[in-house]
């Protein structure tokens, strides 16, 4: 019996199979089809570097920052 062989191969899919049951084992391969395909998506624009920045400074220093900060300017309180 070699390392090649089917029997082989058989006989440890079916430990696989009865340690970790067939629900956990979809779980794992749905997970790991999303991770891969998130990590294309994710490789896809991240390629993209051909865009043209924006004109307006204000502009660029929002972009650059994460997609949860709100970037405002504040301006001094006048006491008239």
């Amino acid at each position: 019996m070699g390392f090649g062989s089917g029997l082989h191969w058989l006989i440890v899919l079916v430990i696989v199979v009865l340690v970790f049951g067939t629900k956990k084992l979809k779980n794992i391969g749905s997970d790991l089809g999303s991770a891969i395909k998130g990590f294309k998506d994710g490789m896809k624009d991240g390629g993209n570097t051909n865009a043209t920045p924006p004109n307006d400074p204000n502009q660029r220093i929002t972009q650059a920052a994460d997609a949860n900060t709100v970037d405002v300017q504040a301006k001094e309180k006048s006491n008239s």
